[in-house]
């Protein structure tokens, strides 16, 4: 029986009963968990373009104990509109399912116009550091492994490059076990050159992308000595059209080297394939990811990367602005993509959606993939403008049916989850250490929330952190293989995707009501494979390179 069939005649479906038949179900637990945060964008009435885009989020691991921390993005108030002090908030997990705001003792009160934030090991120190993207000069954080963290943004070398800087992704693009930064860029905007737009003629709103030139994204060599260098244009990838807003690791080629694909507003999205010596080439055209398949630009902004269907190809999500409806561009054999939204039942119910932070994440963990959406407007007047779209919207959460179809349950998984907000960015970690993936949404000049996964069906998982030696420590770039009787998949470990934000590491392999996994081949990003067999489900485990495994 397939899933949809059997949802359709569980009791209080229908009417709506939270979780009901999922087999999970999102309870918020913001407050609770002791989550107090609450975005400032700045906005003050002049309707100043970078107002509209944050904040990213991250679920990781600072302190190093095994439990996923948190960290939530800030923006400013604007040179003199001085109205209240704004930082980005880092929450401490008390492993008791609460958190704790550790942001100043952790070096993290510092005022900037934030946006982003990608979390890697750059150092391989075994403790994770924090690039946050901004609008100006972006900042990174080393972490000293002593609870705090310290601005090394000029001594890495990063300083001078003052951008409209969105989403950030730690990728070994050069395979020489050091994390590399790639860094998007939006566009061309300062205060001075805000160009006045308006709905009609007399009020201002927001501009759109095509008011401002682009501008193009960075890509920076992690030296090993703890610098970085610009090698933007060295590496091909200098390229000023590109409004760029998400960034997603795929190894399109399937020889093993790691390729960008770019999300870009208004303008074609980019598919960087790894040249092998150092360089890239931009093929998405020829790869079919470059426009809709009506061959419009569309407004790209979320991105994720998974094998979807568990047939070792990539499918790849893209979300875009109202009436353009989401990308799902599934991979092939022969190289192409195909966009499969509007037969995967995902294009018609996003049509009036502006999708920004989204996800592949097994929600009911049943080795099966799932989506998560988050929406929000970028005006709140559209409703004055446009009486079919509002400010706030609710988000989608597509259930993987099998055969390729999805279906939207997200007023199932619960009535708080699925209220509408201004939603922004988006990550999923398991916080509790239950087994099951968390949610994190951020919103546009509001508060966050913390979602708590509760599976009630007895579906359990594996799950798999790994570590590198000869590869980067956070072994970022990393295939995993899995085998559980007739199941089978792939998962990566991945820096970036979403929108600003960044999920946690460690790999979650969904089992249903499997004893364990047969079988697990970890491809090493330094070429490296290795094999395990007889995880058992309901564990955890760690790999480290060259090692073997633990439980």
């Amino acid at each position: 029986m397939r899933r949809r069939d059997f949802l359709m005649g569980v009791p209080g479906l229908l009417h709506g009963q939270a979780g009901g038949g999922l087999g999970f179900r999102l309870m918020d637990v913001t407050k609770q968990a002791g989550i107090e945060f609450v975005h400032n964008s700045g906005a003050f009435g002049k309707k100043y373009l970078p107002e509209t885009l944050g904040p990213g989020c991250a679920f990781f691991d600072y302190d190093g104990d095994g439990w996923q921390d948190i960290l939530l993005v800030n923006s400013m108030d604007w040179p003199g509109q001085k109205r209240k002090r704004s930082t980005p908030a880092l929450y401490r997990n008390n492993r008791n399912g609460t958190f704790t705001d550790v942001t100043k003792q952790a070096g993290l009160d510092i005022e900037m116009y934030g946006l982003g934030v990608a979390v890697g090991d750059y150092n391989n120190d075994g403790h994770p550091d924090v690039f946050i993207s901004c609008l100006g000069q972006s900042r990174l954080f080393q972490n000293t492994g002593r609870g705090t963290f310290i601005d090394v943004t000029a001594k890495s070398g990063l300083s001078g490059h003052d951008g409209f800087s969105t989403s950030a992704m730690w990728v070994d693009y050069d395979r020489d076990g050091l994390l590399d930064l790639f860094v998007t860029n939006y566009v061309r905007w300062t205060r001075e050159g805000d160009i006045f737009c308006s709905f009609d003629g007399k009020i201002k709103s927001y501009c759109t992308p095509e008011a401002y030139r682009g501008a193009t994204c960075w890509l920076f060599r992690n030296k090993g000595d703890g610098t970085f260098e610009d090698v933007t244009a060295k590496a091909g990838l200098l390229d000023t059209t590109s409004k760029s807003l998400g960034v997603a690791l795929l190894d399109y080629g399937n020889d093993g080297w790691p390729d960008l694909f770019v999300a870009n507003d208004t303008q074609p999205n980019k598919l960087y394939r790894n040249q092998k010596d150092g360089t890239f080439s931009e093929v998405a055209v020829r790869a079919g990811l470059a426009f809709s398949e009506d061959g419009r630009a569309r407004a790209g902004m979320g991105v994720d990367v998974a094998d979807l269907e568990n047939s070792g190809l990539s499918s790849i999500i893209v979300t875009n602005f109202d009436n353009e409806m989401m990308g799902l561009y599934r991979g092939t054999k022969s190289g192409a993509f195909v966009d499969h939204a509007p037969k995967a039942g995902i294009g018609q119910a996003t049509r009036r959606s502006l999708g920004f932070g989204c996800f592949f994440f097994d929600a009911d963990l049943d080795g099966q993939l799932d989506l998560l959406i988050v929406n929000g407007h970028i005006d709140e007047s559209i409703s004055r403008a446009r009486h079919d779209v509002t400010y706030a919207q609710p988000p989608h959460l597509f259930l993987n049916e099998g055969s390729g179809r999805f279906r939207d349950v997200a007023k199932l998984a619960g009535q708080e989850f699925s209220t509408p907000k201004v939603a922004r960015g988006a990550a999923y970690g398991d916080f509790d250490n239950d087994g099951d993936l968390d949610v994190l949404i951020t919103t546009n000049n509001g508060p966050a929330y913390l979602y708590r996964n509760d599976v009630t069906d007895g579906n359990r998982s594996v799950r798999v952190r790994l570590t590198g030696t000869k590869s980067n420590r956070d072994a970022i770039g990393a295939v995993v293989k899995f085998e559980a009787g007739e199941l089978s998949g792939m998962r990566t470990v991945k820096s970036g995707s979403s929108y600003l934000s960044q999920s946690e590491l460690p790999v979650t392999i969904g089992l249903g009501r499997r004893e364990a996994v047969d079988k697990l081949v970890v491809m090493w990003p330094s070429g490296r494979t290795e094999e395990y067999r007889g995880l058992k489900a309901g564990r955890r485990y760690e790999v480290v390179e060259g090692k073997g495994i633990t439980s």
